[in-house]
Formats: C-alpha cells, structure tokens, sequence
C-alpha cells in the first residue's frame, strides 16, 4: 500500500511539473483592436503585461488590427483575429467593442469603453455577463464636467463649438448641450466623420466667432490628437481635452482619467482571463482618480491668463 501511495504521489508529482512546463512554454496570443493607433495606449499595455510577466517575442503575441477611420471595418477585423486563434481581444472604443461584442463568438474581450451598460455592452458594471469585461471611462459625466472647467477657465466665453463624430449625435451631445445651457453657453455642432475632416469644420468655427472648443471623448480624436492640437493653435482657439495625451502635444487644457494607468489596468485584466478568470466573474472598473493639466506654455503663445482659481485645482502643470 505504501508503495503504491508513493507511486501515485509521484505520478500526480510529474504530472504537475509537466504541466507547469508546457505553461512555461505556451506563447499568448493577444488581440488588440481599435478605430485608429494610439502607440501610447498600447505601450502601457505593454508595460502592464511586461511586469506580469508576458514579453512579446518570449511568450507573447501581440495581433493588432486598426479601422483607420472607417468603423464599417471593425467587425471584419474582429473576425481575423477569432480565425488568428487569439486567447483574448483588447478593444479600445465603444465601436471597436460592440463590434467584437457581436463577432468574437466565445472568445473573451477586455475593453476600454464608455457606459458599456447604457452602450448595451453589458449587463452590469458589478456582473457584466457574457464574454466581456472592461474599464468604462464615463466620457458623458466627463464630457459635462470639461464643460464647466471650461467656463471657470473662461468666464467671458459665450459659445462653444463642440467636435463630434455621428455616433455621438443621440447619446453625448445632448447631455453636453444640458451642461452648457445651464453654465449659460451655446453650443455649436461640429460633426466629423473622419479627422481629416476636422480642419474644414474648425474653419466654419472660426468664422463663427466661437469663444472655446471641446471635443468630446473618442478614439478617432485621441489619435488623431496631434493633428486637432495644432489646428486649434492655428485658430488661436481656447480648448479643452479629454486626456493628458493632449496637452503634453501642445494642448491647453485636459481633464480625465490617466489612460496609461487605464491600460497598464486593463493588462490585470488579460493576466486572470488567461489564467483561468471568465470574464462574467470580473466586474467593470473605472477610474478613481482624474487629472487636470494646464499647458502654461500654450496659454502663454495664445496670450491667454488662467485664473489662479482654475490653476490651484490641478494635478499638473506643463
């Protein structure tokens, strides 16, 4: 009896070193899908599964696919990645996740998105159900509370042209247009499909004499974020961003959550997916902290003062 104790002892012993051994061994494959490249996003994902210990070209693959401007393409690309035999999709975006949201079949997903509840992305932040989970960025209370930092940092301003892409049109901007009407604002509409189409519309803007400008959250405009900040310099408009992204290109005004924390965050994520987790099991998560940058420098070149009231409620200033 003993001899055969210890011979199972030992068997479940080798049977467990060998298993660890081909985990060892395994190579990850990671889908990373979004409307347009944001090398800065996924370089803090990078980082967040480097400390975990997933490195690209050890364990590690890395599938990316991008829409470039054209959300028509998403599901397609959603579908490559399935046919790619990924482990898991990261979606940066509310139409790169609904996409995979229909698509990706039984493979997990792991997004960066905004109200994925109200967007029907999930059930609920606290079960979210199905195969995705995430991180919901509140770019709606967010958006209206840029609105109102907006005013504080510019009292005298009276009208403010708001960038948009379509999608936003049922869903953001009317909570935006509340939030200005009762800061005492106008809002004119400024509906991009594309960025290339961004300096025509911030073109009429000027001629319109707006005051400030707001675009509102979207990965369109986070990648495309060089290309807006130097155009609103050309405009010599006030502006305010969603994220620090924009005022460490040159922007004036940002406040939002840290998206580097985001998705180094959203590495946690992928890390228990693969080891095992459903994502049904693993609530939504937001940001606790968020950060107002003020661009001195850019106030500066546009000739413009920050009144002290505004420059002792942020976090940093450039």
């Amino acid at each position: 009896m003993r001899r055969i104790g210890l011979a199972v002892v030992l068997s479940l012993t080798l049977a467990s070193v060998v298993a660890e051994a081909q985990q060892a061994g395994k190579v990850y494959r990671i889908g990373w899908l979004a409307s347009a490249p944001v090398p800065t996003s996924l370089d803090a994902f990078r980082d967040g599964l480097r400390v975990l210990g997933y490195v690209e070209g050890s364990n590690l693959v890395i599938e990316q696919r991008y829409a470039n401007g054209k959300p028509e393409r998403l599901a397609a690309l959603v579908a490559e990645l399935v046919q790619a035999d990924v482990d898991v999709i990261v979606t940066t975006g509310n139409p790169a996740t609904s996409a995979a949201k229909t698509t990706a079949g039984s493979t997990p997903v792991v997004f960066v998105a905004g109200n994925p509840v109200e967007a029907g992305l999930v059930m609920s932040l606290a079960r979210p159900g199905g195969n995705l989970t995430g991180l919901n960025l509140l770019p709606i209370e967010l958006n209206a509370k840029r609105m109102e930092l907006l005013k504080a940092a510019f009292p005298r301003v009276s009208r403010v042209a708001v960038l948009f892409e379509p999608r936003h049109l049922s869903t953001t901007i009317p909570p935006v247009e509340a939030a200005a009407r009762s800061l005492g604002l106008q809002v004119m509409r400024l509906e991009v499909r594309s960025v290339d189409e961004i300096e025509r519309s911030l073109g009429t803007a000027a001629r319109s004499s707006v005051g400030a400008l707001m675009p509102v959250s979207s990965s369109l405009f986070h990648s495309g974020r060089q290309r807006i900040v130097s155009l609103v310099a050309k405009h010599r408009l006030p502006a305010i961003y969603e994220h620090r992204d924009f005022t460490e290109a040159g922007g004036l005004l940002s406040y939002g959550p840290d998206v580097h924390s985001v998705n180094r965050r959203v590495a946690a994520y992928v890390d228990k997916i693969l080891k095992g987790v459903k994502p049904a099991d693993l609530p939504v998560e937001q940001p606790t902290k968020y950060d107002l940058v003020v661009n001195m420098k850019t106030a500066k070149a546009l000739g413009l003062t920050i009144p002290p009231s505004v420059l002792g409620r942020a976090d940093e200033i450039i």
